[in-house]
């Protein structure tokens, strides 16, 4: 196991360019509050503002016209979400020579990877460039480890309240059982959240399915790594192809936010009939507009038009826990944490 290839040491030029996009937000706070002040006068009453978000942006945007700090804050922003994959690709790029042979021999252990040459992906996911990074999660041959351990760890983590892995082992410890034989990880990506459920049931023998071949192979190469015997598969989280009654646990953490909601719905009704009677299901996602007074989920929208994120305001507009009703979950939450209703979680259990 050689698990310092999961911690890249990068060159001087990566790590300058990645230093600058974290500093590129934290050298700017002060303009985001001045930003946020100019807003907050744009929208007014508001509880006045239509239900509509399109309707609010007609309000709120023609009153940023002449806010210098919103036009910087939104520069600020869209060059992150332009640049942030291309320079942690090269950053990668610059020492992929050094980590070659290590990732190769991360391709043998006990992990079990099943890619399906003839798999079709789901219209909502082909051609998407999620993020806001060029060919999707699968554009370039190295992307899952790019995203997992260069974007993630090096980037996204630094500017995160609380630790996101912290917060992925959180959600994982939620589950109502102290031990589970199987586990399902719908959407594992790249197995941040894979590992938080190994790390908390450590018995259990977990299964993950994701579209992303590429995210899929840097799965399969932790999974290694750490001497785990997952099993991988190419499949979509709403039609997984496993026999019913396959498992004691279904969890995923920050999926939904990537599918439409009847793409939600299915993936619930999945989970459901995969669970054995008596399983749970734990899912987490991004916070309900519902819990946001208008002002914020407007501005969680606009962030997420500037990310790259097609279905989120569709998804966040979303009542989970009705969902997971309606598909014949029992015991039901679903509840955001305080302060900022973030994560969202809902849990469920089959009678």
């Amino acid at each position: 196991m050689n698990i310092e290839t999961l911690n890249p040491k990068l060159n001087q030029r990566g790590r300058a360019e990645i230093d600058f996009m974290i500093s590129m937000f934290g050298g700017s706070a002060d303009i985001r509050q001045k930003a946020d002040a100019d807003v907050n006068v744009a929208a007014g009453d508001i509880e006045a503002l239509p239900d509509d978000l399109d309707a609010r942006s007609d309000i709120i945007n023609p009153g940023l016209a002449d806010s210098k700090a919103h036009r910087v804050r939104s520069l600020v922003g869209e060059f992150h979400a332009q640049n942030h994959a291309d320079v942690c690709g090269r950053a990668f790029d610059e020492i992929f020579p050094d980590l070659e042979a290590d990732l190769t021999a991360l391709h043998n252990g006990p992990a079990a990877l099943y890619l399906n040459p003839d798999f079709k992906e789901p219209d909502y996911w082909s051609g998407v460039d999620f993020h806001r990074t060029e060919g999707g999660w699968d554009g370039h041959p190295f992307a899952g480890y790019i995203h997992a351990e260069i974007i993630h760890r090096k980037i996204v983590s630094a500017g995160f309240p609380g630790g996101i892995f912290a917060q992925r082992k959180d959600v994982a410890s939620r589950a109502p059982k102290s031990h589970y034989n199987k586990i399902l990880d719908m959407g594992c990506s790249t197995a941040h959240f894979t590992q938080a459920l190994q790390e908390v049931y450590p018995d259990a023998h977990i299964t993950g399915v994701d579209l992303s071949a590429r995210t899929l192979e840097h799965a399969f190469r932790v999974a290694n790594a750490h001497g785990w015997n997952w099993d991988l598969y190419q499949r979509a989280a709403e039609e997984t192809g496993f026999e019913d009654k396959s498992f004691g646990l279904v969890a995923s953490y920050i999926l939904l936010h990537e599918v439409p909601e009847v793409t939600i719905e299915a993936i619930f009704a999945e989970a459901f009939r995969v669970l054995k009677p008596g399983g749970d299901m734990i899912m987490s996602d991004v916070t309900r507009y519902a819990d946001l007074d208008k002002l914020a989920a407007w501005k969680a929208d606009q962030g997420a038009l500037y990310g790259g994120e097609p279905h989120w305001r569709e998804s966040a507009s979303a009542d989970l826990g009705a969902i997971a009703k309606k598909v014949g979950f029992v015991d039901v939450n679903a509840a955001g944490d305080a302060p900022r209703s973030y994560p969202y979680v809902v849990q469920g259990r089959k009678p």
